[in-house]
């Protein structure tokens, strides 16, 4: 079972400072790190992003793309404190690729369970906007309030993030 502080849920807007905060929260803590990265470049806007975030991390960062396994990820990177960036991502891969999201959240809590050092998770808050209007749309916004409220459940901290600021939810 992790020890105190151990798990950190970081939660925001888009460019509210998720990953920057996130960031900060790892490396103040003894190295070497690993970067757990879920997003995949589906174009070229895409791959840019991706581009700029391995700008920030070298040496002693370590980076695993886990686009869909981020359970075994977290298995992988037993000793090593981490940051997972991002959930809503890992959300959207499994929702595409038409995996049980049930069994999915279920492997993640498991691993989280598991490790000692610390974890740090990003995930968008999607449920402040208004009602999409297609299905998917309305069921991934659903899927990612579930998943939120688990790992907020599990975490040791919560922390909201507004213009990069954060805020202590819990």
């Amino acid at each position: 079972m992790a020890s105190q502080l151990d798990i950190t849920l970081i939660l925001g807007g888009a460019r509210s400072g998720k990953s920057r905060y996130g960031e900060g929260l790892i490396t103040a803590l003894p190295g070497p790190w690993t970067y757990i990265a879920t997003a995949e470049a589906w174009d070229a806007e895409m791959a840019a992003r991706i581009a700029l975030h391995r700008t920030r991390r070298d040496a002693p960062w370590r980076t695993v793309e886990a686009p869909l396994a981020l359970a075994s990820a977290l298995i992988d990177a037993a000793e090593t404190p981490v940051l997972v960036d991002c959930l809503t991502l890992w959300l959207t891969n499994l929702m595409l690729a038409e995996r049980d999201l049930a069994a999915e959240t279920e492997a993640l809590l498991e691993a989280l369970a598991a490790r000692t050092p610390a974890t740090v998770l990003i995930a968008n808050e999607v449920g402040l906007g208004i009602v999409p209007e297609h299905r998917l749309g309305r069921d991934f916004r659903d899927a990612a309030g579930v998943l939120h409220q688990q790992l907020a459940a599990r975490a040791d901290r919560v922390l909201f993030m507004v213009a990069g600021l954060p805020m202590v939810v819990k």
